[in-house]
């Protein structure tokens, strides 16, 4: 057994740039210590270091020091790992690298909680249960219980996964400078969404390459590329002037994301995506917008006269609802905005948001002239077959919202205190597309906003269907339904047509909620020296509901107990796991295909069910 010692607090802090053994507080004591310790574990084994007990001099407190040692490994193969980086977290002092057989010893440690990193290029730790924005980087930390009598420390790194690939042009050359887009399937409120993962070139043979993935399903497309400039800015109707270039498309040759392959890759793998382009002709659309007054919007311009674009878009859309990455601009001179497009169908969605003046009158003097935001839009399809479109025009008109009218239903053993509190005080709705519009392209985030005492309003360019969530932040209230026009909207997505509102949604709140306490095994609810096991659960409705419970994180350190509250009265499942997973709960088949069922668990309206989970063998 290693033995401990206890030193004053200001010389421990002194001793350690020391050297002790083999290892070393290396980041205060230079780069050239460092190498030369790396240097040594590369030739030998570590050794651990012993520490003699150091009696304490003064009055100041003593630090009771150890030596923290174990051994890295490759998740995927069992293998150890060399030159990996273990480090305290928050003392840049303290850090040492892995030798040959994936050993470290971290010696000068302090005895009690301590929080350890584990990294190495190539390779990640453990990640987060959410995918929630935020949530993307590494996952969180070792909490290490540090002890006099410490075993060894036993941490698992996954490999990171690669897609490369090379694009051809149909002319023979490689695809040189061709922006492809990679999008990631994640779990966002128990349901499987596209979101933009990364954005690379092709470099000069038509290469590319997206490294450091983790595992997980992908799908690939290129931005359209033009191999000429426009010749001319304004074309007559029906007019054959054209320029080539080549499309978008999902891998392999797919112009929807229905369409796409799927590329599905599990730690440390990597797969080869090569793609050919086709050069074709594009033609111009050119399209005039046409304001509620009648007449054609000609771009907005500031107090001073001058025009001034950034608070317009305009977005080309596919048969599916989908924004395609075909970008162009507005020609201040003819007032029209125009867009190279290949043969197809497409939908053109134009949004205007202008500042107008008004005088707002306050008193007896004076008015004072403020400007208030008006958002217009309208959108056109068109269908682009050989030659140009030069005519198109798009009505625009006030941009719809989607109102939601909250009602809380109060019983009378229940006080009214919350009553007064505005409905967006209450309740946080999110929106994610149902469709294939890969989150950060499609509508994915229309905004809440209050429109009076008992009811929000989703705003944005909101159109498609869309799933809506529901987070209740009065944790005294819990979600009774979620309706729009009649439909349940936990169980079919809401309907915003193109260029319309939704129907009137209404949502219902009570206040005879029920909680449900969580507690783990006796056996693991101390916290013992070594790596703190924690567990993740996620409480599961047996019935549909737009309520969104995260995943719960539950270790010693914290509690052996977790009472959530805010659940609606009804039947529940709780599933347990031993490591941060993305559980998609929403799906049917995902929840049978669990290696377990799950433990079943009744909440009735006002009362408190208690429940010690089942948590899986390590």
């Amino acid at each position: 057994m290693d033995s401990i010692r206890i030193v004053p607090r200001d010389v421990a802090k002194r001793e350690l740039c020391q050297p002790v053994g083999r290892c070393t507080r290396w980041a205060a004591c230079g780069a050239l210590l460092l190498a030369a310790t790396l240097g040594m574990a590369q030739e030998q084994p570590l050794q651990r270091s012993v520490e003699q007990p150091q009696a304490s001099t003064g009055n100041a407190p003593a630090v009771v020091l150890t030596t923290v040692h174990g051994v890295v490994r490759n998740s995927a193969s069992g293998e150890p790992l060399a030159r990996a980086l273990v480090q305290i977290e928050g003392d840049a002092d303290t850090g040492t690298m892995t030798d040959n057989q994936g050993r470290f010893e971290l010696p000068g440690v302090p005895i009690g909680q301590q929080t350890i990193r584990v990294r190495k290029p190539g390779f990640q730790d453990r990640p987060y249960a959410t995918e929630d924005v935020g949530y993307q980087g590494e996952g969180p930390a070792h909490n290490v219980l540090v002890a006099a009598a410490m075993p060894d420390l036993d941490f698992a790194l996954s490999p990171t996964s690669v897609i490369r690939g090379r694009v051809e042009l149909s002319t023979g050359e490689p695809g040189q400078g061709i922006a492809l887009t990679l999008l990631k399937q994640v779990v966002r409120n128990g349901r499987a969404v596209w979101t933009m993962n990364k954005v690379t070139p092709t470099n000069g043979s038509g290469a590319y390459r997206f490294a450091g993935l983790t595992a997980g399903v992908y799908a690939l497309y290129t931005n359209p590329a033009l191999e000429s400039e426009q010749a001319v800015s304004t074309v007559a109707a029906g007019a054959k002037v054209a320029r080539e270039g080549y499309p978008s498309i999902f891998y392999p040759a797919a112009r929807e994301l229905s369409d796409a392959a799927r590329i599905r890759l599990k730690d440390g793998e990597q797969a080869e995506a090569n793609m050919l382009l086709t050069l074709e002709p594009f033609y111009v659309v050119a399209a005039t917008a046409i304001m509620p007054t009648g007449k054609p919007f000609e771009g907005i311009r500031t107090s001073d006269g001058q025009a001034s674009s950034s608070v317009q878009s305009f977005s080309v859309l596919d048969a599916s609802g989908r924004r395609l990455a075909y970008t162009g601009q507005f020609d201040q001179k003819t007032g029209t905005f125009q867009v190279s497009l290949p043969d197809g169908t497409y939908s053109l969605l134009w949004s205007v948001t202008t500042s107008e003046p008004r005088v707002s009158n306050t008193g007896d003097g004076p008015g004072t002239t403020m400007r208030s935001l008006e958002r217009f839009s309208g959108f056109a399809d068109v269908s682009v077959d050989g030659h140009e479109v030069t005519n198109l025009r798009i009505a625009l008109g006030p941009e719809g919202s989607s109102p939601i009218h909250v009602r809380v239903v109060r019983t009378a053993a229940q006080s009214n205190a919350n009553s007064n509190l505005k409905p967006r005080d209450l309740i946080t709705v999110t929106a994610s597309d149902a469709g294939y519009a890969p989150m950060g392209e499609g509508i994915v985030d229309p905004f809440i906003e209050s429109s009076g005492a008992d009811s929000l309003e989703l705003n944005g360019a909101s159109y498609g269907h869309l799933w809506l969530s529901v987070q209740v932040n009065d944790r005294s209230l819990c979600l009774d339904s979620f309706n729009a026009g009649g439909v349940n909207l936990a169980r079919e997505p809401l309907n915003v047509p193109l260029g319309a509102s939704s129907p009137p949604m209404e949502l219902i709140l009570r206040d005879d909620c029920g909680k449900l306490t969580l507690s783990l095994p006796t056996m693991l609810s101390a916290f013992l020296p070594g790596d703190e096991p924690f567990y993740t659960v996620y409480v599961v409705p047996d019935f549909d509901t737009t309520l969104d419970i995260p995943p719960m994180n539950m270790h010693p350190s914290s509690g052996a107990t977790l009472t959530v509250d805010g659940l609606t009265p009804g039947n529940y499942h709780v599933y347990v796991f031993d490591r941060p997973v993305r559980l998609e709960y929403r799906n049917p088949e995902v929840i049978a295909a669990l290696p377990t069922p799950g433990q079943a668990v009744t909440l009735t309206s006002g009362a408190t069910s208690n429940l010690v989970l089942e948590v899986p063998e390590r």
